[in-house]
């Protein structure tokens, strides 16, 4: 093909997605998934990893037992297609692309047009168990090599070309992919080649997700154990040989405090993440349901007025971290920051300090509890005849309004952003509530507390309510339900820290 010809093709990525976990892509899988125009994608990868190509059109190849899958020829052509008409395209393959991912099938199509295409590896499931239940794959003393089997042959059934004998005196340690439905015959086929029955195997599904289910047994149970195991669905790796003898003495993954946990995180969709990430990190399976939508104030002619006379107060109050985001954007948009020169900055909480301390800011004030109540009574005496300028929402209490006029010469309040309840529930969300599937869910504000009992009503008695303070507390029982645990600081590690104790205590009673 000439030259020409060639330049007018786009560029195919096969990109490895690691076992599961989002975070186990590679950085190079990141940035070809940031440049795409097109993503291909296998159902087994976490829909998490395409947060990194939000611009990309997305396609997902289909789902067994969840409607149409899209042939391989279908894949080709499409892949033809697109980088025909010049577009990046990233074919993502759970694993690793080069093992037990067809990649062949599609390189030879792609260089059989002419098309420019490059092959970045990932972490396959085979090497992340190791990780995920500290299974080794491989010991000075009991295993020299690694074999990775499959348990499926080309039309589904089981493979027919494997040499058991062979495998059975392997002086290593086997893992077998897809090999749920096939357990029978690659069990019963090691065993008849002469591999001892006490061989111990470890069995993991959804290896390196928070939904990861893990077992041990030997040999000759394996099959009886993986039928009489319900949730032992695929995908599936069994890992066959002396180091697997090993399970249970590192399996820090499923040992986290709240391993096995279902957690509905209900902050702003923007704010969402710190603490998704934080209970993620302690092995929960974090969702996402919005309660409340954070918007810039629909007529900011009242913040404008605000911001240009900022020479005129002695202290700013920042009751929350959306209050300084909302309040500085207008600052570095319109006014001289050099206004500031005279102001003190009193702030709610630390998350409100760490903001403004990225302003290059420095909070002057904080009380010793996170809330508005103490913040408004630690300020009386420092406010006195002293002009204040309160930052605050479309809605929430006049606590610090109305204690502070009492001693302070002027005291205004500006809106400098607006909290809306998010009027529509993800239906998977609610069957999923309705159903028990959600051990808890975060309640961080009254304004989200009673959103969600408009979004889900007496479902949320199926769940365990977590609060961020006494005053969350409050609105979460005028709306005639309970709460399980409560943090004893208001802060999102407070919350955290509370579900941990909450669940450990439960695991004790």
């Amino acid at each position: 093909m000439a030259d020409s010809q060639r330049d007018s093709f786009g560029k195919v990525y096969l990109v490895g997605a690691g076992p599961g976990d989002p975070g186990l892509l590679t950085l190079r899988g990141q940035a070809c998934l940031q440049l795409a125009d097109v993503v291909i994608y296998d159902y087994l990868v976490n829909p998490k990893i395409l947060n990194h190509c939000p611009q990309a059109e997305a396609l997902c190849l289909g789902k067994h037992g969840g409607g149409r899958i899209i042939s391989q020829e279908e894949v080709n052509e499409r892949i033809v297609h697109w980088a025909g008409q010049g577009k990046q395209v990233v074919r993502l393959k759970g694993g690793d692309p080069a093992i037990f991912a067809r990649a062949h099938e599609e390189l030879a199509v792609i260089e059989q047009q002419g098309i420019p295409y490059e092959i970045v590896p990932g972490i396959t499931s085979a090497l992340a168990v190791t990780s995920s239940v500290g299974v080794p794959l491989t010991h000075r003393e009991h295993s020299s090599a690694v074999a990775l089997v499959t348990g499926q042959g080309k039309n589904g059934g089981p493979p027919q070309n494997i040499d058991y004998r062979a495998l059975a005196a392997f002086p290593g340690t086997l893992v077998f992919y897809m090999a749920t439905t096939t357990v029978d015959h690659w069990s019963g086929e090691l065993l008849r080649a002469g591999m001892d029955g006490s061989t111990p195997v470890v069995a993991v599904r959804h290896c390196s997700l928070p939904t990861q289910v893990s077992f041990s047994c030997r040999l000759d149970r394996i099959s009886e154990v993986t039928r009489q195991n319900g949730k032992l669905r695929p995908p599936v790796l069994f890992i066959v040989g002396r180091t697997a003898g090993s399970y249970g003495r590192y399996n820090w993954f499923e040992s986290r405090p709240l391993f096995g946990e279902t957690i509905l995180v209900t902050r702003p969709a923007h704010q969402a993440e710190s603490l998704a990430s934080r209970l993620e990190q302690l092995g929960a399976e974090v969702l996402l349901q919005p309660a409340i939508d954070i918007r810039p104030v629909s007529n900011g002619g009242s913040l404008a007025s605000a911001v240009s006379e900022l020479d005129q107060f002695d202290w700013i109050v920042f009751s929350s971290v959306n209050g300084v985001e909302y309040f500085f954007r207008q600052v570095m948009s319109t006014a001289d920051i050099r206004l500031l020169g005279n102001v003190k900055f009193a702030v709610i909480g630390p998350a409100t300090a760490g903001r403004l301390a990225d302003f290059h800011l420095r909070a002057d004030w904080m009380p010793e509890r996170y809330d508005a109540d103490a913040l408004a009574n630690e300020l009386l005496p420092m406010v006195e005849s002293k002009r204040v300028l309160l930052v605050r929402a479309s809605r929430g209490r006049e606590v610090l309004f109305e204690t502070l006029r009492s001693v302070a010469s002027r005291v205004e309040q500006v809106v400098c952003y607006e909290s809306h309840d998010v009027s529509e529930a993800d239906p998977e969300i609610s069957r999923r509530l309705e159903s028990g599937e959600i051990d808890y869910v975060t309640v961080t504000s009254s304004a989200i507390a009673n959103s969600l009992f408009r979004l889900f009503g007496n479902q949320l008695r199926k769940t365990a309510l977590a609060s961020i303070s006494p005053i969350t507390t409050s609105a979460v029982n005028g709306c005639d339900l309970e709460i399980a645990c409560e943090a004893a600081e208001a802060t999102m590690e407070g919350v955290v820290e509370a579900i941990v104790a909450h669940r450990l205590k439960s695991r004790q009673q």
